[in-house]
């Protein structure tokens, strides 16, 4: 399993995913094509979205990438085969940050996290982003209430949100933690210390910083 976990958009150590990925990918001219899911986006004004994920596809093919969106929305109910057939396409998947529940809603609803949780144990792409993005990849998104809206799920959709993760980390995600530039901080380490107090696993990233997972087990905070 190959993950790229930043804390805030490309983190300090681009360098990294580009050995993930490898020196060619499927793309014209050798260019690793990745799928940007930002369903994290979902509860954010429509006019928003758009702006949100151009600035992905600027970071990524500022690395040398072939961003493509894959909007999950457009998987929604249909057969989990056809979403794994969309997500066998491409190299890598970076999954935007944003609200941790909208992601999961996405993912379940699509059958996105049967599909990118059995590409990833088979090692067919690598996992990339940050902030929700590798939360959702947590066992459980229990407490990150405190800095995302759950109830957003709901309002939107008239279901319950997922709480459930993903189980690929054996470990909560904590991002922004210390970085007093990130409007979320304070919630964050509000999160974080809740963790501590319960004795939940979980790994607290400064702005920066990533988690790298490859061949060879877990790199980081680096």
């Amino acid at each position: 399993m190959r993950l790229y976990l930043s804390s805030f958009r490309m983190g300090d150590k681009p360098e990294q995913l580009l050995a993930l990925i490898g020196a060619s990918g499927r793309g014209p001219g050798g260019a690793a094509s990745v799928a940007v899911v930002a369903n994290a986006m979902d509860d954010q004004p429509a006019h928003e979205r758009p702006a949100g994920v151009e600035r992905e596809f600027a970071a990524l093919a500022g690395l040398g990438l072939r961003p493509t969106e894959l909007d999950l929305r457009d998987w929604f109910d249909r057969p989990a085969e056809a979403v794994r057939a969309a997500l066998s396409g491409f190299d890598a998947v970076w999954l935007r940050g944003g609200n941790v529940f909208m992601l999961r809603h996405a993912l379940a609803r699509s059958g996105a996290d049967v599909a990118l949780t059995a590409l990833l144990r088979e090692d067919a792409l690598v996992c990339a982003g940050y902030s929700a993005g590798p939360c959702v990849l947590a066992p459980s998104l229990d407490g990150l209430e405190l800095c995302d809206d759950r109830d957003a799920v709901p309002r939107i959709y008239g279901e319950a949100a997922v709480t459930e993760g993903l189980g690929l980390l054996d470990f909560a995600f904590v991002p922004h933690v210390d970085s007093p530039a990130h409007p979320g901080t304070a919630q964050v380490g509000r999160v974080a210390a809740g963790y501590r107090a319960a004795g939940t696993p979980h790994v607290a990233l400064r702005d920066g910083q990533v988690l790298v997972v490859d061949a060879e087990g877990l790199h980081g905070p680096m």
